[in-house]
């Protein structure tokens, strides 16, 4: 710090006595002369008011005719001063602001000085240039406030208004992004599309052997997992007891399986075997508008009951209330367009349907569960481009096997003695969701009407014998 202030000393030493105040660059003390710079003469009485301006990052000297003995600045944020010999003080600008300057002589006579740090000037032009090359569409406008490059108007959408801000900063670190986002208020439809395959196979194998009284022994050999026979053997007997006799009665009760009798050794046989396939294919199409940034939803279904125990607080006593619980094919999306025609989605598809299998029942009342599929995704897509959403598989498979005791277990024959049921279901679901931006139909303008692939009856007959005017064929449905 000595070396610095000596340094100094020698260089005021050698400004004329005629000048009270130089502009310099604080850096080294040579630089270019600032225009801004001004300071009244040091002859000014004491306790008289002046100003003085310095730009940013700039210092000047301060020369008066007194000995100085102390100098004070209020915000030595905004401005810092040093004395360097008893009648010289070198003031230094921070940033842009304004705050007091006081001088004290030996004598504790006090002159204060308004100090203004004035912003360097930024030149805006060539930021101007930049800015409308790279956002040519934009409305833009660029300003100075203090040291800080100031950026107002509308734009598209905030990634522009970022982009802005970056392309500003190159010209100066201090930006202020004051950048508005005009609203676009534009509406989105989306197309979905719901398929929903399932497939189901079942595969039934049984045996059941039935005697109506071979060797005076009625009987039936079952595992009693598929219910094909029922039997009713009525025991009756002769006056006296000398002879006793019996009545055996056998009910089939499912026809559709493998049935085999001899009457000559009163023995049946009734085979369960059954193979089923089966396949169900469901689809829905809806169609939503919404305006960007709100919610639609979309359910293609119904509603089912379920009771709602209530209490009234008071004993035992208590309500049921029915509540409806929604099922079907549901959709929710957020649709946000941006300035370069895509659009960013958050989709929420959900398939639901009625399970009775695990239904339960409560106060006689019986209530379904819901089998429920959905997802929830948020994807860019442009006008016209789809998305599907598809894997969302349920594999079950159920196998239940049954045997007679000891009788299952002997080879080959036992065979005849199990019972197997084996079930598979599948299914799978695939969503595909495909945007596109719309407008309103202007006024007068028709929206074409729907077509039937098969037309629907003749419309010029119709027409000729009720009398009216037919409309021109393009119009039709069909047409």
């Amino acid at each position: 710090m000595k070396s610095k202030a000596a340094f100094i000393i020698k260089i005021l030493m050698l400004i004329p006595l005629g000048i009270s105040l130089s502009a310099f660059q604080a850096q080294g003390g040579n630089g270019p002369e600032n225009p801004q710079a001004n300071a009244t003469q040091a002859s000014a009485p004491p306790g008289a008011q002046e100003i003085l301006r310095v730009s940013e990052g700039k210092s000047f000297v301060l020369n008066t005719s007194e000995t100085i003995k102390r100098v004070s600045v209020t915000n030595s944020d905004i401005a810092q001063a040093m004395v360097v010999s008893p009648n010289q003080v070198l003031v230094h600008g921070v940033k842009p602001g304004t705050v007091s300057f006081l001088i004290w002589n030996e004598e504790e006579q006090v002159r204060t000085f308004d100090l203004q740090v004035l912003a360097v000037p930024i030149s805006l032009e060539p930021v101007r240039e930049s800015l409308a090359e790279a956002l040519p569409d934009q409305d833009i406008r660029v300003s100075q406030s203090g040291s800080s490059i100031v950026l107002t108007g509308t734009v598209a959408s905030k990634d522009v208004a970022e982009q802005a801000a970056a392309i500003a900063k190159t010209a100066n670190d201090k930006v202020v992004n004051l950048l508005a986002v005009a609203p676009m208020n534009q509406a989105v439809m989306l197309e979905v599309k719901f398929a929903e395959v399932n497939r189901n196979a079942l595969r039934q194998l049984g045996l059941t052997i039935l005697s109506t009284g071979a060797a005076n022994t009625p009987g039936v050999i079952s595992t009693q997992q598929f219910s094909g026979v029922g039997n009713n053997v009525d025991l009756t007997s002769s006056i006296g007891g000398s002879v006793r006799g019996f009545t055996t009665q056998y009910n089939l009760t499912d026809l559709l399986n493998i049935f085999v009798f001899r009457p000559d050794l009163n023995l049946g046989l009734l085979v369960k075997a059954l193979q089923q396939k089966s396949m169900l294919q469901t689809l829905a199409e809806p169609n939503l508008i919404a305006m960007e940034g709100k919610e639609a939803s979309f359910l293609a279904g119904g509603e089912f009951p379920v009771p709602v125990v209530q209490g009234t607080g008071t004993g035992n006593n208590s309500s049921v209330s029915i509540q409806f619980k929604e099922f079907g094919v549901r959709l929710r999306f957020i649709a946000n367009p941006n300035p370069d025609g895509s659009i960013n989605l958050h989709v929420a598809p959900e398939v639901s349907a009625l399970d009775y299998t695990n239904a339960v029942t409560l106060s006689g009342f019986l209530i379904p569960a819901l089998s429920t599929r959905k997802a929830e995704t948020d994807v860019q897509l442009k006008d016209g481009q789809s998305f599907a959403v598809a894997g969302l598989l349920d594999n079950r498979v159920t196998k239940i096997s049954g045997k007679v005791p000891w009788l299952g277990d002997v080879p080959i024959l036992g065979n005849l003695f199990k019972s197997s049921n084996f079930v598979q279901a599948k299914t799978e679901l695939l969503v595909m969701v495909t945007p596109h931006m719309v407008k309103p139909l202007e006024p007068g303008q028709r929206n074409p009407l729907p077509k039937f692939p098969v037309p629907f009856m003749d419309n010029d007959k119709f027409d000729n014998k009720a009398g009216k005017a037919s409309e021109p064929k393009s119009l039709r449905p069909g047409g």
